[in-house]
């Protein structure tokens, strides 16, 4: 860890000026604290840095979340060995894929046709915290019931993947879609509206904050906590979908020895260095002594199941993932789908080229992310894939 401010803590060892700038000046505004801290993932983002920990008295910064509010991981550890997955599918893991494809609608602005029975209780949770909360997300997407169970795009993905145990986990990685972004963006655009009004000067707008005791606030935060249990939910409804697809090819029930359900964009009321803190988390994950967690690699590399270790000065927090290097559009002009063919050699997917700009080499090493977070969490399970699912 590397003291860079009073108000700034980094843990990342691979950082550029443009991304370190950014943290500082966040760590410097006047709600913070008792410091910001910066994960080794971290890398330049809107307003504040992904893979950063913020912790603000009376006040939230509603880009300082995200736009993909609830955003994170699921795992299922399951029965099968790897021999004895691979045994149900003498041809290969192509048919699996394709079955899952089938079943999780990919990429952006794809949802379900109707709602499914398997999503319906889901719903009705969804449904009945809207209501506690007195709001009404179709004023954000009408359709936001069709939303859940669906994977999105970007680096967002479902992979079956082997531990060092030989056993078969299940894993994806997604958030509050559509709904979510529109509530995010809704509340990112009050903020700064609300900063105009009161004259607050901001060194970037998009650092605008809500305070606490406003009504603005209190609406963020009622549709904030329904998006995050919106991102959990649909996260669950997905892994059910992959449950059934295995099962069905396999002729095996399903039985889940581990599971592990995590955000990695979000807000929570926390209490740190004496004083309850409103502490945002944007790229990263709860890593309290003994929580367990999830820290996925880039497509093609290792994933890992974590506990946290409790650091006081990460605020009980570690990284999310391994953190980009290179923009989408850098990747796209730099890399090519013979080097991406060649970092997936042995794991089923969908030979694309829509999905150079998630090549390794796009991210951060992935084992220099883990050995910069050696005293954030301690490593349970290391994970390899076998197949990878993702959408344009």
């Amino acid at each position: 860890m590397e003291q860079v401010t009073t108000k700034l803590k980094n843990w990342a060892s691979i950082i550029d000026e443009q991304t370190l700038q950014q943290a500082k000046t966040t760590a410097e505004l006047p709600i913070i604290y008792p410091h910001l801290a910066l994960m080794p993932d971290a890398h330049l983002g809107k307003g504040a840095t992904v893979g950063s920990v913020l912790p603000t008295l009376g006040a939230i910064i509603p880009a300082a979340v995200g736009v993909d509010i609830g955003c994170g991981m699921i795992a299922v550890r399951t029965q099968f060995t790897e021999q004895s997955f691979r045994a149900h599918f003498p041809k290969g893991l192509r048919r699996l894929r394709e079955a899952i494809e089938s079943s999780v609608p990919l990429s952006a602005g794809k949802y379900n046709r109707k709602i499914r029975a398997s999503a319906r209780d889901r719903i009705g949770q969804l449904e009945e915290s809207a209501r506690s909360h007195g709001f009404d997300p179709g004023i954000y997407s009408g359709n936001w019931r069709l939303q859940l169970g669906t994977l999105g795009s970007g680096n967002h993905f479902i992979e079956i993947s082997v531990d060092e145990e030989d056993r078969v986990w299940l894993f994806l990685h997604s958030g509050s879609r559509g709904v979510g972004n529109k509530i995010a963006s809704h509340h990112i655009t009050v903020a700064q509206r609300y900063a105009s009004q009161q004259r607050i000067t901001l060194p970037d707008r998009d650092l605008a904050y809500l305070v606490e005791g406003t009504a603005e606030f209190d609406r963020y935060i009622a549709e904030l906590r329904w998006a995050q249990e919106f991102a959990l939910l649909n996260r669950e409804e997905m892994m059910a979908r992959v449950i059934t697809e295995v099962e069905s090819l396999t002729g095996e029930a399903v039985v889940a020895e581990e599971r592990i359900n995590c955000h990695h964009n979000y807000t929570e009321r926390e209490h740190h260095f004496g004083k309850d803190v409103w502490l945002s988390r944007k790229g990263a994950i709860a890593a309290g002594a003994g929580v367990p967690g999830l820290i996925p690699g880039s497509m093609g590399t290792a994933s890992y199941v974590v506990v946290g270790r409790g650091n006081a000065d990460a605020l009980n927090s570690s990284p999310h993932g391994a953190g980009r290097e290179y923009s989408r559009s850098r990747a796209r002009r730099t890399f090519t789908i013979e080097q991406l063919r060649e970092a997936m050699v042995g794991i089923e997917y969908r030979d694309t080229p829509a999905f150079i700009d998630e090549i390794p080499q796009a991210y951060k090493p992935i084992d220099r992310v883990m050995a910069d977070a050696a005293d954030l969490v301690e490593v349970r399970h290391t994970l390899h894939q076998i197949l990878n699912v993702k959408g344009d």
